[in-house]
C-alpha cells in the first residue's frame, strides 16, 4: 500500500490544527458568553411559557457552576388566575456534552431539593388544565412520520430527561379536589451507578412507598418495582374519586427495547403485579384477588395505529395466553382483538380464576383439556358488519366434583329463592309438591312457542349461545354507546335466575357464560328440563314467579288453557316483567301500541307452522285482564309509557326481539272545540298525509325486507337436518328476499 507523501501529511496536520484552533476559540467565546446565553434562553423560556400556556415562570437566580452544569434557585410556576403549580428551592442539572453537539439534550446529573408540585381541581377549575392543550395531536398530524415518529420522539424525550445520576430530597406532590385529596412526599430518591432507590411518605405517614431497581435510561434499559413497607400499595384518591379500590404488594415495569424503522416504532417490556385486589361496583360486588399476573408485551406504533403483537404473552397464575390488540385511528377507527390460549389443562384454568370472581365455581374440580380463542373486528364506519367469534374447545373435559354450587340440582326438586334489589323474596319449591309447579307437557304450546320465538328461536338446536345474536348486540351497544341489547338465550336466562345474583356486573356475566357452557357441553340437563325449569322460575310480575302463578294472576287460568293472544302477551313481558300491568287499559283490554308486537311474533310463529295465519292480529283483541286487577292498570297511557321506559333504562333488555312500544294517546278536542264545534287543527295536521320521499321510502322498505329475512334465518328449525339442507333453506330465503327487493325497485322506477 502506498504511504501518503510528507506534503499531504503536512497539509492534513495544518487543517486539523486550524479546526482545533477554531473550536478552541469558539469554545472560549461561548464559555465567556455562556452567562449571557443562559439569561437569553431563560427569557425565551419565560416568553414561551406565557404565550403558549399562560404560565408565569420566575427564577430567582441562574448560573453556571461547571462546564455544563447549571444551578437554579427559587423557581416558581403559576398559571394565570390559578393556584401556584410548582415551586423549587434548589435545582442543579448537568448536561452531557457529546450528545449536545448532535443537538440532543441528555441529562447526566440532577440535584433537586425542597420542591412542591401542587395540583388543584376546585369548583371545576384546574391549575394544570394547560396540559390538555392539543399540541401533541397537531404535531402528530403534521409530522411526516405520523404517530410512529411522534411516539419515538416522545419516548426518547422521556428517557433523555431521566438522568444517569439523581439526588432528590423533600419533593412534595399534593392533589386537592372538592371531595378528596392526596399527599406524597419523596424524602429521598437516588440513582447512582444505574441503581434506583427511594423513600416516599404517603398521606402523612399512612404508608411508605419505595421505587427501586435498575435504571439505564440512555441504554433504554429499565427494571423498576414499586412496593410499600409492611402493607399493600394503595392510592386513596382513586377509591374516593372513581369508587375503585385497587391495592397490590408489588408492581413491576421493565423496558428492554425501543427502536424505530420502516415507519414503525417498536417497544418491548414487561408489566406485572402480585396480590392485586380490585373492587368496583360495575366489575364485581366483592373483592377480586389476583395472586400474580403479568404481560410480556411487544408494542408497535405505526403512522395511524397502535398494536400489541401476538408474540406478546399474558400470564395469570398457571395460565398463559397470546393477545393481539390493534387500534387504528384513521381514516376511520378500527378495533381488533384476538386471544388464544392454546391447549391447556382445564384444572390449571379453573385454579387460575381470581378469587372472588366466580363465586359459584369455587371449589370445583375438573379434568381434561381446554382451548379458548376469541376474534373481534369492528370498523366504526360500519358497526353492523362487526365480526365476532368466540370458541372454547374441549378434549375429554369433565367435571369431577362440583364446588360451592351443584349445577345438577335443577334436575330434581329444589328450593328457589328469588332476589329483588338484593333482598330475598319468599322461597318457591320447584317440583310436583308445589301446586303451582307446571310440567312442560301441561304448558300451552302457544306459550312455549311464543316465548321461544321472542327470546330464543333456536333454543333446541343451539348450545346455549347464538353467535349472531351476540354479534348484533355488539353492534347495537357500540352504536348506542351503552349496554342496551344483551343477546341472552333461554339457557343464559335460566342460569342467571337459578344460580346467580341479579347484580349487573361484568364478572357475573362471564360466570353466567361459563356455567351455561358447562351445562350445555356436558349434558348436565336436557333441553326439555331446562325449558320446564325456566317457565317455573322466571319472573312474570311483581312477586309473581313461575307460569303457574302468572297464568292465574293475569287471567285466572291454568297454563294449559292459555290462548295464543294471552301467550304472546306473556312473552312480551318476559324482558320487563314488572311492567306487566302497564300493557293493559283500565277496562282490561291491551293498549293499542302492542298490535305491532303481536303481528311480529304471530307472523314468525305462523312462518314455522306454530300458529295459523291470522289477519286479526293473532288474538290481540281477545286478551282480557282479570277484573280484580284492572284497577291497577294505569289510566294514563303516557304514564304507562314512562314507567315502561324507566324499567327498560334501569334493567336493560336481554330479549332477542325489541320490547313492545306504547301508542301515543289520541288527541282529543278541548272544551271550546266541543262546545262550538271548532275543528281541532292539531289533530287535522296529524291526519294529513305527510310528504314522503320516494327514495327514503324505498330504502326503508328494503331494510324491512332484509330484517325480516335475517329474523327468519334465525328461526330456521335445524333439528334433524343436515348442514346442506340448512344452507339450502337459507339460500331460498335470501333468494326470495332479493326477488322482493327487485320488485320494489321496479315499482319505484329504479
Amino acid at each position: 500500500m502506498r504511504r501518503p507523501s510528507r506534503k499531504f501529511a503536512r497539509t492534513a496536520g495544518i487543517v486539523v490544527a486550524v479546526l482545533f484552533l477554531i473550536l478552541l476559540v469558539g469554545g472560549y467565546y461561548a464559555y465567556s458568553k455562556r452567562e449571557a446565553l443562559l439569561d437569553h434562553e431563560i427569557e425565551k423560556a419565560k416568553e414561551g411559557a406565557k404565550s403558549k400556556y399562560n404560565l408565569d415562570l420566575e427564577i430567582g437566580s441562574a448560573t453556571f457552576t461547571g462546564l455544563s452544569t447549571i444551578s437554579l434557585t427559587n423557581i416558581t410556576i403559576v398559571p394565570a388566575q390559578r393556584d401556584s403549580l410548582l415551586s423549587i428551592k434548589s435545582f442543579e442539572v448537568t448536561v452531557k456534552l457529546a450528545p449536545l453537539l448532535l443537538g440532543e439534550v441528555k441529562l447526566a446529573d440532577v440535584v433537586l431539593k425542597d420542591a412542591h408540585l401542587n395540583l388543584t381541581d376546585i369548583n371545576h377549575v384546574k391549575n394544570f388544565d394547560f396540559l390538555f392543550k392539543r399540541h401533541l395531536v397537531t404535531s402528530a398530524d403534521s409530522s411526516s412520520g405520523g404517530l410512529s415518529e411522534l411516539s419515538y420522539k416522545l419516548v426518547n424525550e422521556v428517557l433523555y430527561k431521566i438522568p444517569d445520576n439523581l439526588d432528590v430530597s423533600n419533593f412534595l406532590v399534593t392533589l386537592s379536589t372538592d371531595s378528596s385529596g392526596f399527599r406524597m412526599l419523596t424524602k429521598t430518591a437516588v440513582i447512582q451507578d444505574g441503581q434506583l432507590n427511594s423513600t416516599i411518605d404517603v398521606n402523612n405517614g399512612a404508608a411508605t412507598w419505595h421505587f427501586a431497581g435498575r435504571m439505564h435510561p440512555s441504554d433504554k434499559d429499565m427494571d423498576i418495582k414499586l412496593y410499600a413497607d409492611g402493607k399493600k400499595v394503595e392510592v386513596p384518591y382513586i377509591e374516593k374519586r372513581f369508587h375503585l379500590k385497587v391495592n397490590f404488594d408489588t408492581i413491576s415495569t421493565r423496558l428492554t427495547k425501543v427502536e424505530n424503522s420502516d415507519g414503525e416504532t417498536r417497544l418491548s417490556g414487561y408489566w406485572g403485579v402480585t396480590n392485586l385486589v380490585i373492587n368496583q361496583p360495575r366489575l364485581s360486588s366483592t373483592d377480586i384477588v389476583v395472586p400474580n399476573a403479568g404481560i410480556n408485551a411487544n408494542v408497535s406504533v405505526g403512522d395511524n395505529y397502535v398494536a400489541i403483537d401476538s408474540t406478546s404473552t399474558i400470564t395469570l397464575k398457571k395460565v398463559t395466553a397470546h393477545p393481539y390488540i390493534k387500534y387504528t385511528l384513521k381514516p376511520v377507527k378500527i378495533y381488533e382483538l384476538k386471544l388464544n390460549t392454546g391447549w391447556l389443562d382445564a384444572s390449571d384454568l379453573f385454579d387460575s380464576f381470581p378469587s372472588g370472581m366466580f363465586d359459584s365455581l369455587e371449589g370445583m374440580q375438573v379434568a381434561g383439556k381446554l382451548n379458548y380463542s376469541l376474534n373481534i373486528f369492528l370498523n366504526s364506519a360500519s358497526p353492523d358488519d362487526v365480526q365476532f367469534d368466540s370458541r372454547l374447545n374441549k378434549d375429554d373435559f369433565r367435571i369431577i366434583r362440583y364446588g360451592k354450587t351443584d349445577l345438577g340440582r335443577l334436575n330434581n326438586t329444589f328450593v328457589y329463592t328469588p332476589y329483588e334489589y338484593g333482598r330475598p323474596m319468599p322461597a318457591r319449591l320447584i317440583g310436583p309438591q308445589n301446586p303451582d309447579f307446571t310440567q312442560l307437557e301441561d304448558i300451552s304450546p302457544n306459550l312455549e312457542y311464543a316465548v321461544m320465538t321472542a327470546e330464543d328461536p333456536s333454543f333446541f338446536s343451539n348450545h346455549g349461545f347464538v353467535e349472531e345474536s351476540i354479534r348484533k348486540s355488539l353492534a347495537t351497544d357500540f352504536k348506542e354507546k351503552k349496554f342496551k341489547r344483551g343477546g341472552s338465550t333461554i339457557s343464559m336466562q335460566l342460569v342467571k335466575n337459578a344460580f346467580l345474583s341479579r347484580e349487573k356486573t361484568l364478572t357475573r356475566k362471564v360466570e353466567e357464560i361459563l356455567i351455561v357452557w358447562m351445562i350445555e357441553n356436558n349434558q348436565i340437563m336436557t333441553k326439555d328440563r331446562m325449558l320446564e325449569v325456566y317457565f317455573n322460575i322466571i319472573e312474570w310480575g311483581n312477586n309473581v314467579y313461575g307460569i303457574g302463578e302468572a297464568s292465574r294472576y293475569y287471567f285466572n287460568k291454568r297454563p294449559s288453557e292459555l290462548t295464543l293472544g294471552e301467550s304472546i302477551y306473556l312473552a312480551s313481558i318476559v324482558p320487563h316483567p314488572k311492567t306487566g300491568l302497564y300493557s293493559f287499559q283500565p277496562d282490561g283490554t291491551l293498549r293499542p301500541g302492542l298490535v305491532g308486537y303481536f303481528n311480529l311474533i304471530g307472523n314468525l310463529m305462523a312462518g314455522h307452522g306454530k300458529a295459523q295465519r291470522d289477519s286479526s292480529n293473532y288474538g290481540f283483541y281477545t286478551v282480557r285482564l282479570k277484573e280484580s286487577l284492572r284497577k291497577e292498570a294505569p289510566a294514563d297511557t303516557l304514564a304507562a309509557e314512562r314507567l315502561i321506559a324507566k324499567d327498560q333504562e334501569e334493567n336493560g333488555d336481554d330479549g332477542a326481539l325489541p320490547p313492545p312500544a306504547v301508542a301515543q294517546p289520541e288527541k282529543k278536542p278541548n272544551f271550546l272545540q266541543r262546545l262550538f264545534g271548532k275543528k281541532d287543527t292539531v289533530a287535522k295536521k296529524e291526519e294529513a298525509k305527510p310528504v314522503v320521499d320516494p327514495k327514503a321510502k324505498l330504502k326503508t322498505d328494503i331494510q324491512k325486507l332484509r330484517d325480516e329475512e335475517e329474523q327468519q334465518e334465525l328461526l330456521i328449525d335445524t333439528a334433524g337436518k343436515t348442514r346442506k339442507e340448512i344452507r339450502q333453506e337459507k339460500r331460498k330465503l335470501r333468494s326470495d328476499e332479493k326477488d322482493q327487493e327487485k320488485a320494489l325497485k321496479a315499482a319505484a322506477g329504479q
